[in-house]
């Protein structure tokens, strides 16, 4: 295949960033959408020209490094992660916009490269549990009801990626945080923090400059392991539970 590629430049955090064109040619269907970006880097530097700067780490739909906006999609045009999209889901002679996560809490880095470390710091806020010293726990001593376990294993799918905050038209982060504080807050060993848990992370998202939540669903959408929308419910009323036990206490 032959494709145009509009790539977003930006040298680093302070420069200006612009799209710049690129042809490309010889693209086999059969390429990630990484392995594309890594032959035009390759071409780019046998010209002698600046590779375009891109996040990428185990290159199998689990760690969520390799975020990037496609055509106007988080992550393109399939419900997958960047390294796991195929060439076969474009035509030849196409034309590719490829741009970095746009959110005022994900500032450009360069080219492609945002910076999530604001995840980093939601989760530091609470998005653990408290680890007895000493031997583990045998696996059954704490017996969890099946729907609840089904209910915590659906959201810790999540991988961080980001895409929820980069298709969100608020650039929120609601669907990420209900993620993180809905699979421990169901969970018998998630019950020492539940209340500061879900307290701290909502105040830490607030703090780190993420927009609010209007239902708009995109960020469902985007998601690429499926976390669903009433994640965001579920993590509110947890939300008002504890806010109204803080105040009557």
């Amino acid at each position: 295949m032959r494709l145009t590629l509009r790539v977003w430049r930006q040298p680093d955090a302070d420069a200006p960033g612009a799209m710049v064109t690129y042809g490309i040619d010889g693209i086999s269907e059969d390429m990630s959408f990484l392995e594309m970006l890594d032959t035009l880097n390759e071409e780019l530097i046998l010209n002698g020209d600046e590779p375009v700067a891109f996040d990428h780490d185990c290159r199998e739909g689990i760690c969520g490094a390799c975020g990037v906006v496609i055509n106007g999609d988080a992550h393109g045009p399939e419900r997958t992660t960047t390294c796991q999209l195929h060439m076969r889901h474009f035509n030849d002679g196409d034309t590719i916009d490829v741009e970095p996560w746009r959110a005022g809490a994900f500032p450009v880095v360069k080219d492609l490269v945002v910076d999530r470390s604001a995840f980093d710091r939601i989760i530091g806020a609470g998005g653990y549990i408290t680890a007895p010293t000493g031997a583990a726990p045998e696996a059954h001593a704490t017996p969890v009801p099946k729907p609840d376990a089904d209910f915590a294993f659906e959201h810790a799918e999540c991988i961080g990626c980001g895409a929820c905050v980069a298709a969100c038209p608020n650039g929120s982060a609601m669907l990420f945080t209900s993620a993180k504080i809905n699979h421990l807050n169901v969970l018998p060993q998630g019950a020492p923090e539940r209340e500061t848990r879900v307290l701290d992370m909502v105040a830490t998202m607030d703090e780190e400059g993420f927009g609010g939540c209007t239902l708009a669903g995109e960020c469902a959408t985007a998601c690429p392991k499926g976390i669903p929308l009433p994640s965001i419910a579920a993590m509110n009323k947890e939300w008002l539970r504890a806010t109204r036990k803080v105040s009557r206490s």
